[in-house]
This record gives structure tokens, sequence and C-alpha cells, in this order.
């Protein structure tokens, strides 16, 4: 069953089908707040939230409409309200942030490539974690956030140069 499919049965009111799409993206959900610095016990009532606005908004899923980027744009929400309405500072990026590079880098660099990332922009942070970390296409992001996709090209490219320049500067 994929995800629009569960999705829509869950539109319909079919909530057990819920709990599919629970399995298939509670990871992933709960890895995009570590991401952004969130705390384990946060990052985790967060994960939780999304599920909770996926029941309370199921009616807003449009057929037809990717799920993935669907779910996203609810995390993506939730997480700027958690640090609007809560006024939290962000936490350094986890340690357990999968980076695809990161295995070849050593335990300082590590470090030095998350406190990078978390001088980016927001605007440049948002599209760098969505296309390398969340592995979303360019054309899911631009859904997600709700912008063209040249824009999110442009984002990518800007937040990469501005990323490495940040990190040699770090070194």
């Amino acid at each position: 069953m994929t995800d629009e499919l569960a999705m829509s049965a869950v539109s319909a009111g079919d909530l057990d089908k819920a709990a599919v799409l629970y399995e298939r993206y509670k990871r992933p959900m709960f890895n995009f707040f570590l991401r952004y610095g969130i705390g384990r016990e946060n990052a985790q009532d967060l994960t939780q939230q999304v599920f909770y606005r996926l029941i309370n908004y199921r009616n807003s899923y449009r057929e037809g409409h990717e799920f993935k980027t669907w779910i996203y744009r609810i995390a993506r929400n939730i997480f700027h309200d958690f640090l609007k309405d809560k006024h939290n500072q962000m936490n350094e990026l986890h340690e357990n942030f999968d980076i695809e590079d990161e295995e070849n880098l050593d335990d300082e660099q590590q470090s030095m490539l998350r406190k990078a990332l978390d001088e980016l922009p927001n605007e440049y942070r948002d599209v760098i974690m969505m296309s390398r970390y969340e592995e979303l296409k360019y054309e899911e992001i631009a859904q997600v956030l709700g912008i063209s996709v040249s824009l999110v090209k442009v984002r990518v490219h800007r937040g990469l140069k501005q990323l490495r320049e940040i990190y040699f500067q770090m070194a």
C-alpha cells in the first residue's frame, strides 16, 4: 500500500491506516527534528504532534498529491511553531546527525560541520537539510516550502557555498 493510498483511507475515516504511516515515518520525523538541533525528548514530542496533526487535519490532505511532501510540511510547521511559541534556543545539532560523508570525518570535523550548519540562515539550512539529509527531491522541497523549484536550486547552491565558507573559517 502506498503512502498516498494509506492517507486517502485515513482521510476517509479508516484511522487504522494511520498506523501504517506512523511506522513508515516515525523515524524520519524524529530524525528531522534532531537534525534541526531539537533535543531527543522534545523531538519525540514534536514527532507525536506530527501524527496528531495528521489525524486532526486528515481532511486537508488532497488526493493526488504526494504524501511525503505533505507530512514534511506539517513537520516544518511544527518546528517553526515550537521555536516561536516556546522561544527556545536551538541546541547544537544532535550527535547522531547522519550525514552521508560524515563517516569520513573525525569527531572534531563532525562537530565543526554541525556548528557550520547551525550558523546558516534558516532558508539555506532548510533546503540543505531536506535535500541532502531527508533526501527530498527539489520538486518536493518546493511544495513543502511553497516556493519554485528554481528558488530551491538557488538556495541549495548558495547554502552549500556558505556552508563551505563557514566550515573552512572554523578549520
